[in-house]
């Protein structure tokens, strides 16, 4: 059994992902589309690409489906046909990432962002200010934050299973400030304690992050000590798991933003005295 939660966090859910579509598609990873520009060739499909019988990324395929999963995502965004736009984004979305990451490196921050495009259809019917609550609403949103810290959890073993014990006790964010590190960083470069220090405090993160899922102050407490290590990141090496951070959003109680006037349903007594029509 799951928690109802109210439709209204779905709505808002919706429009913030489905939004986050374009930012993906246009700006952050918008060399995907210059694939389709390359010889298939060099096309070496992820093993699910290789499963299922996707077309080769030519490029009309590659438009093909960049055109439809913005046209789905402005639809849905707008909480509008929830169950039909929505699973054209998640399908769209999934092409995309055999796309993607069909040439070499494959990016972990898509996970939680992708099983998030394809339980936010479940839903149905919800609205920015409604505020009844559902188990299916409630079901989704645990569905996007277990894969969260599914993410950062997994992550901890990928690391040691690539790296051993000398990611945490080598030199890996030494390499990381050469390779990436700015003026912020630079200063930190010397410290070799304090960096092996943050290795360790990365992996007990990742391995302690089960702890979102608590209810009340644990969990937001892990949740602003998961944004701060974002933060981070991104001011010392540059690295920013953008959708990963957005799909943080699952742990905030949106509904509350429905309370703004722009979004507050009629009171009952304006309501009786306006015409009918």
């Amino acid at each position: 059994m799951v928690r109802a939660t109210p439709l209204a966090r779905i709505a808002w859910l919706r429009t913030f992902f489905y939004c986050f579509v374009f930012v993906g598609v246009l700006l952050t990873s918008s060399w995907v589309a210059r694939h389709g520009a390359v010889s298939t060739d060099l096309y070496d499909p992820l093993l699910v690409g290789r499963v299922l019988p996707l077309p080769q990324p030519t490029r009309s395929v590659v438009l093909t489906t960049g055109i439809v999963l913005l046209g789905a995502a402005v639809i849905a965004a707008t909480n509008r046909l929830p169950r039909l736009a929505g699973t054209v984004v998640a399908a769209a979305y999934f092409v995309w990432m055999v796309i993607a990451f069909s040439y070499g490196k494959v990016d972990h921050d898509r996970f939680a962002f992708l099983v998030a495009l394809c339980v936010l259809p479940t839903v149905g019917q919800a609205h920015w200010s409604d505020r009844e609550e559902t188990e299916a609403a409630g079901w989704a949103i645990r569905s996007i934050q277990i894969a969260v810290v599914l993410a950062y959890f997994l992550a901890a073993f990928a690391k040691f299973r690539f790296g051993g014990l000398n990611w945490a006790t080598g030199a890996t964010l030494a390499r990381a400030l050469v390779r990436k590190g700015n003026g912020i960083s630079q200063q930190l470069f010397e410290m070799q304690a304090v960096l092996r220090a943050t290795q360790f405090g990365i992996v007990a993160f990742e391995l302690l992050s089960p702890l979102l899922l608590v209810r009340g102050r644990v969990g937001y407490s892990f949740l602003i000590l998961a944004l701060l290590f974002h933060a981070v990141t991104f001011s010392t090496i540059s690295i920013i798991f953008l959708p990963h951070v957005v799909c943080l959003l699952a742990f905030l109680p949106l509904e509350r933003l429905s309370k703004a006037p722009a979004f507050s349903p009629r009171p009952a007594a304006l309501r009786d005295r306006l015409p009918a029509r």
